[in-house]
């Protein structure tokens, strides 16, 4: 993704606004426009990064990392790999029980999500549950941004 472009855009706007005046406030725009192309850069990055941490706050699996080569960004899907089978120790069954009360419109969605997968009520469920309860491999925050830069 280029950002240099989107910066020379913002740029040409506000020299088109400053040619609008007279002679000094053109100047004094142009000396502002030549210090703000980093600025501008910095900005955009950030609202990059606060995106992606939108974004993946949205997914299920996985998360949108902002990655740098030189200084152009690039937008990257990490998926995660799930375990579609839960992970039972030697001898264990399916044995536990729990009684669950929860809205029709739920009961409905959830056996629908089922449906689509081709699996059964409670085997969605099960690998559902197992998936949330699992411990992750990192945390994700907020206020956290995660990628790499590449120089």
């Amino acid at each position: 993704m280029q950002l240099d472009s989107h910066i020379e855009a913002i740029q040409g706007d506000l020299a088109a606004a400053a040619g609008l005046g007279d002679e000094a406030v053109a100047q004094a725009a142009q000396r502002l426009i030549e210090a703000l192309g980093t600025t501008l850069h910095l900005r955009l990055l950030d609202l990059l990064g606060e995106a992606t941490l939108e974004i993946s706050g949205q997914l299920v699996s996985g998360r949108v990392e902002v990655r740098l080569a030189g200084r152009e960004p690039e937008l990257v899907v990490v998926l995660e790999e799930t375990q579609d089978a839960v992970q039972m120790a030697p001898g264990e069954e399916y044995s536990g029980r729990i009684t669950l009360r929860l809205p029709e419109s739920l009961k409905i969605a959830i056996e629908a999500a089922a449906a689509e997968d081709g699996v059964s009520t409670n085997a969605w469920l099960v690998r559902t549950l197992a998936r949330t309860a699992a411990p992750r491999t990192h945390k994700r925050g907020r206020n956290r941004l995660q990628g790499y830069a590449q120089g």
